[in-house]
Formats: C-alpha cells, sequence, structure tokens
C-alpha cells in the first residue's frame, strides 16, 4: 500500500531543532512502513525543497506545504497518524477517512509492520 504518514512537522516546534527532530519521528515510521513492503509518502519532504527554490518564507510555506500535502493524500491508499497536536496531519487524515479510506494510529496496526 501506499502510505502517507502523517504528524507534526511546525506544529509544537519552536525552532529548527525541533521541526529536525519531527521530520525524523516521520522519516523513521516511513522507514519502518518501507521494510514492511509499503510505499511511505510525508509531504513535508516532497514539500520542503520546492519551498526553499520558493524563497523559503510564509508565503511559500502557505502556497506550497498543505496545498501539496492534500494532494498526495488523494494519491494514497492509508494513512499513519503519528505524533502530537498538528492540524496539517489532522487535515490530512479527514481526506482519508471521507473517502472511506484506512486511518493508522500506530505503526503496529498497519498490515504486515506487526508489533
Amino acid at each position: 500500500m501506499w502510505i502517507m504518514v502523517a504528524g507534526p512537522y511546525r506544529s509544537g516546534a519552536a525552532d529548527e531543532a525541533a521541526r529536525a527532530e519531527n521530520l525524523r519521528i516521520l522519516n523513521e515510521a516511513a522507514v519502518a512502513l518501507l521494510r514492511a513492503g509499503h510505499v511511505p509518502v510525508i509531504g513535508v519532504n516532497m514539500a520542503l525543497p520546492m519551498i526553499a527554490a520558493a524563497g523559503a518564507d510564509d508565503r511559500a510555506y502557505r502556497e506550497i506545504m498543505m496545498p501539496l500535502s492534500l494532494a498526495l493524500a488523494e494519491r494514497c491508499d492509508a494513512c499513519l497518524r503519528i505524533g502530537g497536536p498538528s492540524r496539517g496531519a489532522d487535515d490530512e487524515v479527514e481526506r482519508f477517512r471521507a473517502a472511506g479510506r484506512p486511518v493508522y494510529r500506530a505503526l503496529a496496526e498497519v498490515p504486515g509492520v506487526g508489533a
């Protein structure tokens, strides 16, 4: 399955180190999904290089991050929601729920991943 990994990136992250830690957590979950035979998708990983190319300001972030992440959500089979509060991640989850596609809350819930 193509599985979007949704969780906080900027939410609750006061500085670049905190954002990097959030991204590390998302990527670690993606590695576990890949090792279980799935194709992980993280919107932040696709959006950040484009945001940098567009000027790396708040305008570029608003223009690219969520529109791109939500478009990716439309292409995925399921979602893994991890981490703490995040409006963006919750918006991604809502796309999956509205379409009747699975939303997992832990790696162990994902078929083939296990405990």
